[in-house]
């Protein structure tokens, strides 16, 4: 078994220096902690084409174990299978659910799209998302799908289809010029801004933290920033925008949120999911409304997520 030295060892030098300095010395071992190994396989039913409590049945019938997750009843926490298990079997091949991590879920529930409205989801793949909010609309209305990348838009089709997601279009372009060509045009925006993903990093997956740098960092906030630029312009006056990322440091969440507050005709607005692991964003030298986001601590079931909800004035 590993141990937090070994974390300290792995993982950059710089990024730990981070944990430390904006976390207490308990928080940020449990942190640490959390990037030792795999965490829990989570999944939610998808509601286009079933229902949880089947869902339930099905697995009790197959000795899956599960348990419920408290802030979202189509979610469920696997105990005894891994995503390989899962994927054997026909509730997975139909499309009956999607393997998703929990903080993933929290933009689209946060964003809370309804049935007949226009919403842009400006960074898409592989989906997980895209098909929540489908059906989370009871598949009436309309979601414009962007991906930057060729390979990750078709993984993100695939998707779309298997899901029954009929409302979805799919795009291949950058999220940085779609404000400019669909100005005002959607009722709501999703950007899960690319990002360094330090909620994410898991020792045994050097591929989760190795092109992890103060320069990427960065980079990925400047992008962020053109990001968010693009949302607002496609935004409906009075829409709802969510901005959220995977990782955990302030350059690309507190700071990119200040940033919008002083350069767009954004306001915050609370976010009102109880979440076990969740915590206010720091406020201290930024906008104080900025305390309204949420950062989800990473654990053994969460993955470290950061979420804002804007209202275009």
């Amino acid at each position: 078994m590993a141990s937090i030295s070994d974390v300290k060892r792995r993982l950059p030098g710089e990024f730990i220096e981070f944990i430390y300095e904006e976390f207490s010395a308990g928080t940020a071992d449990k942190m640490l902690y959390s990037f030792m190994g795999d965490r829990y396989t989570t999944l939610r039913v998808n509601t286009i084409k079933y229902d949880i409590n089947s869902l339930m049945e099905y697995f009790k019938k197959e000795n899956i174990k599960f348990d419920r997750v408290p802030w979202y009843k189509d979610a469920l926490i696997i105990k005894n299978a891994d995503e390989k298990d899962l994927e054997k079997l026909d509730v997975y091949k139909n499309g009956y659910i999607y393997i998703q991590s929990l903080p993933s879920m929290i933009p689209p529930l946060v964003l809370d799209p309804k049935q007949g409205e226009k919403i842009l989801d400006m960074t898409a793949a592989p989906g997980s998302k895209t098909t929540q909010m489908a059906a989370m609309m009871n598949n009436e209305g309309y979601i414009l799908a962007n991906e930057l990348d060729k390979i990750r838009c078709e993984r993100l089709k695939y998707n779309v289809e298997l899901q029954g997601a009929k409302i979805v279009e799919v795009i291949n372009g950058r999220g940085e010029q779609l404000g400019e060509k669909y100005k005002e045009e959607f009722d709501r925006v999703l950007l899960d801004a690319p990002c360094s993903g330090e909620g994410r990093f898991n020792i045994n997956d050097v591929k989760s933290y190795r092109f992890w740098s103060v320069k990427e960092v960065n980079r990925l906030s400047n992008l962020q920033k053109k990001l968010l630029v693009s949302a607002f312009k496609a935004l409906k006056k009075g829409g709802i925008l969510v901005y959220s990322t995977c990782t955990l440091n302030k350059k690309e969440n507190e700071e990119v949120v200040d940033w919008a507050l002083n350069n767009l005709d954004l306001e915050i607005m609370d976010i009102d999911l109880k979440i076990n692991g969740a915590i206010q964003a720091f406020s201290e030298g930024f906008n104080k409304s900025i305390s309204k986001a949420i950062r989800v601590l990473p654990s053994k079931e969460l993955e470290g997520f950061f979420v804002c909800k804007f209202k275009k004035k």
